[in-house]
């Protein structure tokens, strides 16, 4: 029977097709030439106060549904950056969560901070529209890739200088997108082949990510404490949607995880 990864997968291909045939490969790249270089997140992120925080903008997820009416992405991204936002998260992957490539335009021309086009990355074609429409930080699951693509999509991701987000929900999966020796790498609580959220996911692999990457953890994040916790098992970044869609006030809600970040890390200190 096909997982919920399968089945979304399985979607997001039909709809890439559509959108290559409106718009071949060739002139998608002929595009490029004309797009500003992308940001690199990765000074950001380890200069961030505290631990950086990756707001997302979510509409709708497969777990919980309906979310919020998220009417203009622009004026939300700018509220997250306005309270601390080291990074804005796009989900545009339209089935499941309601996203879309108009969605990651706005929001990419709302912000100055680095943008991750969410959504899941089966095809070279999807990494260059990410390039085109704006995005600094393309999410590759381990999950839903095999080793030669998940090989193949990284290198291209870096080779248009953006920066590869590899998200892992296993030791299994973690070892697989070691082999790449990434920059930055994510556990996601949330097993998309069941929709399952178990925070001790993300407890137990991130003191497996040597020092010199970037972890960021992912799903499972309520409030305040939540962060602090991931914080204390590692996390440099945490990337946070649902809590921050529904709670209808972005800025403080931003401010209040970057303060629990920052007071979580200098815990931390020696």
């Amino acid at each position: 029977m096909p997982s919920v990864l399968d089945e979304i997968i399985a979607g997001v291909r039909e709809d890439l097709e559509t959108r290559r045939s409106a718009l071949p490969t060739a002139r998608l790249e002929a595009v490029l030439a004309g797009v500003a270089p992308p940001l690199d997140p990765l000074p950001v992120f380890r200069a961030a106060p505290g631990v950086a925080v990756i707001a997302e903008v979510k509409r709708r997820s497969p777990s919980k549904g309906h979310l919020a009416d998220i009417r203009q992405p622009a004026v939300l991204a700018a509220a997250y950056e306005t309270g601390g936002a080291s990074a804005i998260s796009v989900l545009t992957e339209q089935r499941r969560f309601g996203g879309s490539l108009d969605d990651l335009d706005a929001v990419c021309t709302a912000v100055r901070v680095p943008v991750l086009r969410k959504d899941f990355t089966v095809d070279p074609y999807q990494v260059i529209e990410s390039r085109v429409h704006g995005a600094d930080l393309v999410l590759l699951i381990v999950a839903g890739l095999d080793d030669a693509l998940l090989r193949d999509l990284h290198a291209q991701t870096l080779e248009l200088g953006m920066t590869p987000l590899v998200e892992v929900h296993s030791r299994a999966e973690l070892d697989r997108a070691m082999e790449l020796h990434p920059a930055l790498v994510g556990v996601n609580a949330r097993n998309l082949k069941t929709l399952e959220v178990d925070p001790r996911t993300v407890h137990d692999l991130l003191p497996l990510i040597p020092g010199d990457v970037v972890a960021v953890a992912e799903s499972g994040v309520a409030g305040p404490d939540d962060v602090a916790a991931y914080v204390r098992s590692g996390a440099r970044a945490v990337l946070v949607g649902e809590a921050l869609v529904t709670g209808g006030r972005p800025i403080e809600a931003v401010r209040e995880l970057v303060a629990a970040t920052s007071a979580a890390s200098a815990l931390e200190r020696p």
